[in-house]
Formats: structure tokens, sequence, C-alpha cells
């Protein structure tokens, strides 16, 4: 993995083999930045990245300026690379060991984005709770957006905050905003 902008541009971060991860892509990555390029200035929001995995996301953006940022993931290998990694760069990345779901439930916190990237072999209930549980909860700023990566076997298009889905290769970017009524 590499991060493909700003101050760690081509930076390689080489996590463990053994991990049960399958980071974005690079090609898919960079188009997803360019769209969130053109709607927010990268150091004045935050993000929550979970299922963060070996923190990819998370990582690119930090690299583009913004300083708050938190990862989730329960593995503890993908823990200890992302703390480890976030360590060496100086990053200040908050790294939670914790199931996504229970996270989503507990928090207090607000994020102007939401980025999950669950298993590609999720049952369609488990992507709709991600969504509900952002919504429900109301963890999104205002402006704020949620994008959930999957396959594009998956269909989330019928959930009222549905607003878009971006497909690249063999992976679907779904974008889920705040209904104003």
């Amino acid at each position: 993995m590499r991060i493909i902008s700003g101050k760690y541009k081509s930076r390689r971060l080489n996590a463990p083999n053994n991990l049960p991860v399958r980071p974005t892509t690079d090609m898919a990555k960079e188009a997803l930045f360019n769209i969130l390029n053109n709607r927010y200035y990268f150091n004045q929001i935050s993000v929550l990245d979970i299922f963060a995995g070996i923190g990819s996301i998370g990582f690119e953006f930090a690299s583009r300026g913004s300083q708050q940022i938190t990862c989730v993931d329960l593995h503890k290998g993908c823990i200890r690379f992302l703390e480890k990694t976030d360590n060496e760069l100086g990053l200040g990345i908050q790294v939670v060991k914790s199931d996504a779901y229970s996270f989503l439930e507990k928090t207090n916190s607000k994020f102007d984005v939401v980025f999950a990237d669950p298993p590609y072999d999720f049952p369609q209930e488990k992507f709709q709770k991600i969504v509900d549980l952002v919504f429900d909860h109301k963890l999104l700023n205002e402006n704020g957006i949620l994008i959930v990566e999957h396959s594009k076997k998956t269909d989330l298009s019928q959930s009222p905050t549905f607003e878009k889905s971006k497909k690249y290769g063999n992976n679907v970017f779904s974008f889920f905003e705040i209904i104003n009524s």
C-alpha cells in the first residue's frame, strides 16, 4: 500500500502479510479523494475510518492534512500496525480496538466523513446496519457524508439517505448524506 498524495506522497506502508485485509486499490482511492477534494478542505474535517484494516484511508486523510482522524478495527494485528505506523509518522491518529458496530452505537463524537470498508462478503443487512447506525446516532456533522466501500454485487441504493455510487473496477463507493427536509 502507498499513500498517493499529500505530505507522505508515495510513502509505502508495508503491512504484515498475515492480516485479514483488502486495502482499497490506489486507482479507487485516487478517484475517491478527487471527489472529496472538491467537497472539503482536508485540514478542516474530522474523519472516522471503521473497519480500518491497515489504515489506507486514514493515513491518506492524514497525509492530506486532516488532524482529527479516528481509525477503528477489531483485529489486534491491524491495531498494532496502525499504532506503529502512526507513531513512526507522528500523525496523532486515534486508534481504537473495537467492533465497528459497538463503536458506532457508543461514540458521542460527530464527523465530517465516515468511511466504512467492511468485508465484501457481508450480507446486505450488515451493510445497511452501518448506514442505520451512523444516521440513527447522528454521527455526521452538517454537510457530512458516509462512504461505504463494497463490491459491485452489493446494492445499497434503497436507503433513504443514499446519494450516489461510483464504481472503480470491482470497488464501489456508495455515498450517503443527511436528508434536509
